[in-house]
């Protein structure tokens, strides 16, 4: 076969009446009820994809949650051959009602999860449904994300006259600088914290500027800063986990493995893929994080009581 196709969608979900509800759309090309999903346009990371299919499909803005179990199953190409099409899935509350249909689908509707099991043609569609609910009954089912981002590439230490903190990207960098808009834009993060380093906050500030929210510098995420006082850069992270909003952190390489050491301390035990979550979380720090990396950790819970259900590993 050739190269899988690759496709991302969501579950959107609300509670109406204290009843957990899931969308559904039908596509009359093949008269079928399924999921929100769509192909990747080229070089669009999955997560963006997601978002964009489901603004098509159903109108709703959503933020990505937790990921669901993924589909494979074989489709018919351009060509008339066979070929595998590989979906990735997220949870995604929907907060916003669905507006006109514009792309291939000519209804949505909301039904509550044994009617929607009933209504979906296709059986690899229940195991999506079939991890929401396990996660709506764990109470995990509404999570947050936190972002951790390593600074894009930056010119060489060699190459720059200044001082360290000052040296800027490369143009590469600020061409994955410009890229990570629309990833971070997949997880409506509106929080912002930033080693005061040009190299983080020129990483993440097209993104403050594309939402309009402030990029709040800390001197503890910067390596003098960590250097002089590792404790600080943890403190930064415990203050985000204690407000559970969707964030972003953007520090550096010697700092961002202790951060994501402290994250391995509060992997949730009781989720079905808590090890691999784990051992994601292990292999970001032992490698600190590619340049330009984004990690996103899912959390449930705030403060002490934060946990993280999984784990997003986003190359660039």
């Amino acid at each position: 076969m050739s190269t899988p196709i690759p496709a991302a969608g969501t579950l959107p979900w609300r509670r109406r009446r204290g009843q957990l509800e899931v969308a559904l759309v039908h596509r009359p090309k093949y008269d079928d009820w399924s999921w929100a999903k769509g192909k990747l346009d080229p070089g669009e990371p999955w997560p963006v994809a997601a978002v964009r299919e489901t603004a098509e499909e159903t109108s709703l803005e959503v933020g990505l949650g937790r990921p669901l179990p993924g589909a494979s199953y074989t489709v018919l190409d351009g060509d008339g051959q066979p070929a595998t099409k590989e979906v990735r899935y997220w949870a995604a509350e929907a907060t916003k009602p669905a507006g006109p249909l514009a792309n291939e689908v000519d209804e949505v509707r909301w039904l509550d999860v044994v009617a929607a099991s009933d209504r979906l043609d296709y059986a690899r569609d229940r195991e999506q449904l079939r991890a929401l609910v396990r996660a709506d009954k764990a109470g995990t089912l509404i999570t947050w994300p936190l972002a951790l981002v390593r600074h894009a590439h930056a010119i060489g230490r060699g190459s720059w006259p200044g001082e360290d903190p000052l040296r800027p990207l490369s143009a590469a960098g600020r061409d994955r600088a410009a890229q990570l808009g629309a990833l971070l834009s997949a997880y409506a993060v509106r929080r912002l914290v930033s080693s005061p380093s040009v190299r983080c906050t020129d990483t993440v500030r097209p993104y403050a500027a594309l939402r309009g929210i402030p990029l709040r510098t800390k001197d503890g995420l910067s390596e003098e800063g960590y250097e002089a006082d590792p404790t600080r850069a943890g403190r930064h992270l415990e203050r985000l986990l204690e407000r559970g909003v969707p964030s972003a952190l953007c520090s550096h390489g010697p700092v961002l493995p202790d951060l994501i050491t402290r994250l391995c301390d509060r992997v949730d035990g009781t989720e079905p893929d808590a090890g691999a979550t784990g051992e994601a979380l292990r292999e970001a720090a032992a490698e600190k994080m590619a340049k330009g990396e984004v990690l996103v950790v899912h959390l449930a819970g705030t403060g002490a009581g934060a946990r993280v259900v999984a784990v997003e590993r986003h190359l660039p």
